[in-house]
């Protein structure tokens, strides 16, 4: 079974003597990403948090690396390297037509890169935080599901240095390095870069190549800290990202890594963003930041549709179909023509800007036992995107659109003491969205609405060991509309603002003569006109699909989160994430391609699978070796909301040893270490016409065993 490993590691973490355990001062971890920057411990939200020492040791040069270490966090991989992301079951799973809009909010360095997550290594990486369940008060309509926000390491008042490089299979080659320190004794600068490559696991039998599914990717930061007075404070950070990647990912016979197509895919992403907070401490009653941020993305993502190539297609024996106009004789047996690209590039630019001031504790109102915050945020989105697919050399789907979002909100927070260990935290936030949308085929919309949403938490420190919260929040996510719909399709033109209302009790302990940290957060949500992506293939043209967003009448979903830090002894530490999911829809109905209603209510939703889990055990001896290994997995999962195919579960194992000095370091590695084959994304649809277009389904498989050696060295 699929949870016997994970609790043969935990058991035998737990039972073990307890002579090793010691007296240990627990670091203490804070959570950047919320308006108070406050311990793990005191917020009261579910939230894991993945710090830089763990980063290291896992080895991990992506946040797609990471994910599997956060209970209830899955992806879909329909791109090169995950955009997409589901927390909790909540979250988009495909490369949209028109218009963005998330579920799930994307943080880098305080520039929102929101369905743009590819831009996301691992180096030089401070601190990765998953809040999980609305977080409507603090971001508003972009983290309906939660949010994810990276924080790297910041400048340093002395210098550093650092370079790593990694060769492995694949043809893998990574090189990094960092320099940071003083410019004068009142600026400071880090400034990191990372050179990636590798070939992305696919042979191209057709063309002979091994990298049309490759991973060429360089990402650049400088970071700038400038103690302006000793009362301000300014965080400039510059973010470059140059992402030329492949996509030859899908094979018509689920081989998964021998690959025929004719016209390998790209998934381009050029990103340049930078951001500014201003933090101003001179007020007698409260602190004034400002947070600006500006970015802008060209980002590219094609593909051979056909998945295969002339050759290959008339080598096979095709029964021909009438076409629309009533030619052709469908007992005519030919060779097939099939040949298929889809190609969709697009620009965006977003601007954000929020001012807020909370107090001090000068300025604590309500007989000094409260703090208060209020602020102001605005935000601009701009996206031009250029849809062109062809079919047999002609176009097929063309589409040209743009794309304008407004955001405007105001926004405030309470936080009381009580009294006896009571605190209670309440938050408000109300969001005007306006949005613009025309494109080449005639549609234009311009949808506006009011949303607001936002938390009440009590908390309350039971003991020196213990404390416990209990959390109501609401979180939204703005309506919308479809673009070039059929006829039979009009009443989905247009599809209304989700909500969702999160009732979660958590537990927070800290064991500190063991050692030991633990979280827990049992959960339920209750999600009103969800939003679901619908696909249904054309019968006329089987190469096109139809894609929309509809309103699902609701879904309810309940669950537990746990994460568990061990420090065993000095030298050997142990932690664990284990999430469950119980996530369906109470009334929903989708359409296949022949236009009848298909009754899935009361089945899961897609990409939530029941279980997910990881352990790790880290060795670190005195004497400088090094040595780590992990164990992650997930329950079986459905790929889409639009046909019953499942990914089936998997348990990955990561190993990695190595030796430690003062100011070097080398490690071996494994990832994948049993070599599994899994599913990260799953269609099931018609496209083999001398299979006259028959449903079948097709899967795209993650990455198989690796192996590598790093090397770092810090002056």
């Amino acid at each position: 079974m699929f949870k016997s490993p994970l609790v043969i590691a935990i058991s035998a973490a737990l039972y073990q003597p307890l002579a090793f355990s010691f007296e240990n001062e627990l670091e203490h971890i804070t959570v950047t990403s919320d308006f108070r920057q406050q311990s793990l411990a005191e917020v009261p939200v579910s939230v894991a948090v993945i710090d830089q020492q763990q980063i290291i040791d896992e080895g991990s040069q992506h946040f797609e690396e990471v994910i599997n270490k956060v209970a209830n966090l899955n992806f879909s991989g329909g791109t090169s390297r995950p955009k997409y992301f589901q927390i909790r079951g909540v979250g988009e799973r495909s490369e949209y037509r028109g218009a963005p809009n998330s579920s799930v909010g994307f943080i880098l360095d305080d520039i929102d890169m929101s369905g743009l997550g590819m831009a996301a290594n691992m180096y030089d990486v401070g601190q990765v935080e998953v809040l999980r369940g609305p977080q409507g008060t603090r971001y508003g309509a972009n983290a309906l599901a939660g949010l994810i926000y990276i924080q790297s390491n910041a400048p340093t008042e002395t210098y550093e240095h650092g370079i790593q490089t990694t060769f492995g299979d694949d043809d893998l080659q990574t090189y990094n390095g960092y320099s940071s320190g003083p410019i004068t004794d009142k600026l400071f600068y880090r400034v990191v870069f990372e050179q990636h490559k590798q070939n992305g696991y696919r042979d191209n039998q057709y063309l002979g190549r091994d990298d049309t599914n490759g991973i060429d990717e360089f990402t650049g930061k400088l970071k700038l800290r400038y103690l302006a007075s000793d009362n301000l404070t300014l965080d400039f950070t510059y973010l470059h990202a140059d992402l030329d990647n492949g996509f030859d990912a899908w094979t018509l016979d689920n081989n998964g890594f021998d690959t025929l197509s004719d016209q390998p895919g790209v998934d381009d992403q050029q990103s340049d963003g930078v951001s500014l907070k201003g933090s101003y401490t001179g007020f007698e009653q409260f602190e004034l930041v400002s947070i600006t941020s500006m970015s802008d993305t060209d980002h590219r993502h094609a593909y051979d549709g056909d998945w295969a190539n002339p050759e290959y297609w008339q080598s096979r024996s095709c029964v021909d179909y009438y076409d629309e106009n009533g030619n052709g004789e469908s007992d005519d047996i030919i060779g097939c023509t099939y040949d298929y690209l889809w190609d969709k590039q697009a620009e965006r630019t977003n601007y954000s800007q929020e001012i807020r001031l909370s107090s001090n504790d000068a300025g604590r109102i309500f007989n000094d036992s409260t703090h208060w915050l209020a602020g102001v945020y605005f935000s601009k989105l701009d996206e031009e995107n250029d849809l062109d697919s062809s079919y047999n050399g002609w176009p097929d789907e063309v589409l040209d659109s743009e794309y304008e979002a407004e955001n405007t909100a105001i926004f405030g927070q309470l936080d009381s003491e009580l009294g006896q260990g009571y605190q209670l935290s309440a938050g408000l936030r109300l969001e005007h969205r306006s949005t613009d949308y025309d494109d080449s085929q005639g549609d234009e919309f311009s949808p506006s609405e009011t949303m607001w949403g936002g938390h009440l938490a009590l908390s309350k420190q039971l003991n020196d060991v213990h404390g416990a919260y209990a959390r109501i929040a609401k979180g939204y996510k703005a309506g919308g509309f479809n673009m070039g719909l059929p006829a039979e399709l009009s009443r989905y033109k247009e599809f209304d603002t989700e909500t969702l209302l999160n009732y979660e009790l958590g537990l927070k302990s800290q064991f500190s003569e063991l050692g030991l940290n633990t979280n827990v957060a049992v959960f339920y949500m209750d999600r009103q006109d969800q939003q679901v992506n619908a696909s249904q293939q054309n019968p006329d043209e089987p190469q096109r699909f139809i894609i929309y967003t509809a309103n699902a009448a609701s879904s309810t979903s309940y669950g537990v989160e746990f994460d568990l830090d061990w420090a065993i002894s000095q030298q050997l530490s142990f932690t664990t994430s284990v999430g469950y999911l119980n996530a369906s829809y109470d009334d929903y109905a989708y359409l296949d391609k022949y236009g009848s209603e298909v009754d899935i209510s009361d089945r899961e939703l897609a990409h939530a699978p029941e279980y997910t889990y990881s352990a790790a055990l880290t060795y670190r001896a005195d004497n400088g070796w090094f040595g780590h290994v992990s164990f992650s997995g997930k329950s079986d999962f459905y790929y889409s909301d639009s046909h019953d195919e499942k990914a089936s579960g998997s348990n990955l194992v990561n190993a990695r040893i190595g030796y430690e000095a003062d100011q070097w370091a080398v490690y071996l590695w494994a990832r994948n270490l049993t070599d599994e084959k899994y599913g990260t994304r799953g269609f099931y649809f018609g496209n083999e016409p001398d299979l006259d277009w028959a449903n079948k389904k097709y899967v795209r498989y993650g990455a198989p065993r690796q192996l590598g050696i790093t090397a770092s060295y810090e002056f």
